[in-house]
């Protein structure tokens, strides 16, 4: 996919991997859609760009761990744009983030499930109609090798809590809902893939997480770019993969009964059942 003048939306796109993919789809033409909660990290990365002699990027400032703020921010790129070419949803919280204690959303929902994985998925519904005016489109999901089975008696973690579980619950979610977005979306012409970028990047959340990096955000936003433009994906959805290698995820990602239990359940905590 040549970027020049395709609309990009990158959520969590004011830092880490999401500000350099960012950075690299607008020195390639695209027009990028940043979205994060600090404008004053938005208004750096805006400079730079320009500086650079590049378009400005249009920043959309919303909290993501409520399903309220996550409406308004699709209903702001609703309002403003006619088309969506890209749809990454990189934004998320890692296992440590404000500690390793059990969090709830502002909905009540557990934290890491609520900003890793529901805004996401209702984001990607709420925006498939510029996804559509735009196809072939692609959607982009940016999820881990972290994966955890989820406990559909326990979706919330409220026995045995652990930030790693949760975190690896969500990423799981993550990958569960593109297989099947993917499959409801096949004769559309819209793809939807993710990935686990690389492991241990040098951001602010492995940081955070008291974790020594391992890989640059370089080396994850390569893989996240690949699967934005690169010719040889146009074709694929519904995979997964380890940088730029498709790879298989944990056993319940297919599982269609899994999946279906998943579906109905996203589809009533944000909303959209109704």
């Amino acid at each position: 996919m040549k970027m020049t003048g395709k609309t990009v939306l990158i959520t969590g796109s004011t830092d880490g991997v999401g500000r350099y993919v960012a950075r690299r789809l607008a020195e390639a033409g695209a027009r990028v859609l940043l979205h994060g909660r600090d404008a004053v990290r938005a208004k750096a990365l805006i400079d730079q760009i320009v500086q650079a002699g590049h378009a400005a990027p249009t920043f959309y400032q919303a909290d993501l761990s409520s399903m309220s703020g996550t409406r308004e921010l699709a209903a702001a790129v609703l309002r403003d744009h006619q088309r969506l070419d890209v749809f990454v949803s990189n934004a998320g919280i890692g296992s440590q983030n404000d500690g390793p204690q059990r969090q709830e959303s502002p909905d009540g929902y557990e934290l890491r499930f609520a900003v890793n994985y529901l805004s996401g998925f209702l984001l990607a519904h709420l925006l498939l109609p510029l996804l559509t005016s735009a196809a072939p489109s692609r959607v982009v999901n940016v999820a881990s090798l972290g994966q955890h089975p989820i406990d559909f008696d326990d979706v919330m973690i409220s026995r045995g809590y652990s930030g790693s579980r949760a975190y690896a619950q969500s990423k799981l979610a993550q990958i569960m809902f593109t297989i099947d977005f993917a499959e409801e979306l096949k004769r559309m012409g819209i793809t939807v893939n993710a990935l686990h970028p690389a492991t241990y990047m040098n951001t602010t959340m492995v940081r955070a997480g008291g974790i020594t990096p391992i890989s640059t955000v370089e080396q994850g936003g390569a893989a996240i770019l690949h699967l934005v433009e690169g010719d040889d994906v146009a074709g694929k959805s519904g995979m997964f993969f380890n940088g730029m290698n498709e790879t298989r995820a944990n056993p319940q990602a297919y599982d269609a009964g899994a999946r279906r239990r998943l579906r109905a359940l996203s589809l009533e905590l944000t909303g959209l059942s109704s």
